[in-house]
């Protein structure tokens, strides 16, 4: 039997393509799925271009995912299978500092899992919400913004301990070096913004 064919039979491949249809696929969580994914993906990028779809995988970092191919000059658009997501801003700081956090970690430290505490988010994040003299409420709402990032799949909530959590890679190509560049400046309008929101929610 040819080689290629085999693969192409792969019992994966239908898996593969569901799971990635469904969101981001993990080489430390689909430890089946991912060498499958390694030996099908020129097949697999083909199928999904046939969608509108692109599929970016980072071997080194262990994750793969789907995102909407932009259209060539004279194709027709085809309809987003891969919806777009309004962040509140809360959430979007969330992710910038928990960026630029990785971003230095990973210049200091031999580990690959950047791991940190809902203290430690907490303490970064009062410098840029609104000034509230209910300490409690901010909290409240900071679990809920937490939440967001945990469902968006940036943050992984370690079992048997809910107030730690680990920083996702795939973090990286969400928020990328070019980004991260102006991080500084970012920064000072996230400031501005909170300061502007005065005593508003966030």
């Amino acid at each position: 039997m040819n080689p290629s064919n085999a693969a192409h039979d792969s019992p994966h491949y239908s898996q593969i393509l569901i799971a990635l249809m469904q969101g981001v696929l993990y080489q430390e969580n689909d430890v089946q799925l991912w060498p499958s994914l390694l030996l099908l993906q020129a097949r697999v990028r083909d199928y999904c271009q046939q969608l509108g779809l692109e599929l970016i995988l980072d071997e080194a970092e262990g994750y793969a995912y789907l995102r909407q191919r932009a259209t060539a000059e004279g194709e027709a658009a085809l309809p987003r299978l891969v919806p777009r997501r309004q962040l509140s801003y809360p959430v979007s700081l969330i992710l910038v500092l928990l960026r630029k956090k990785l971003a230095e970690f990973d210049t200091q430290a031999g580990d690959t899992r950047l791991v940190v505490s809902r203290e430690q988010i907490a303490e970064q994040l009062r410098l840029f919400l609104p000034d509230t003299a209910n300490e409690a409420r901010l909290l409240d709402r900071m679990d809920t913004h937490l939440n967001k990032v945990v469902e968006l799949g940036f943050l992984y909530r370690l079992r048997g301990q809910e107030q730690q959590f680990e920083v996702r890679r795939i973090l990286k190509a969400f928020v990328d070096a070019q980004w991260l560049s102006d991080f500084d400046q970012r920064l000072k309008d996230y400031a501005s913004h909170g300061a502007a929101l005065g005593g508003e929610e966030a």
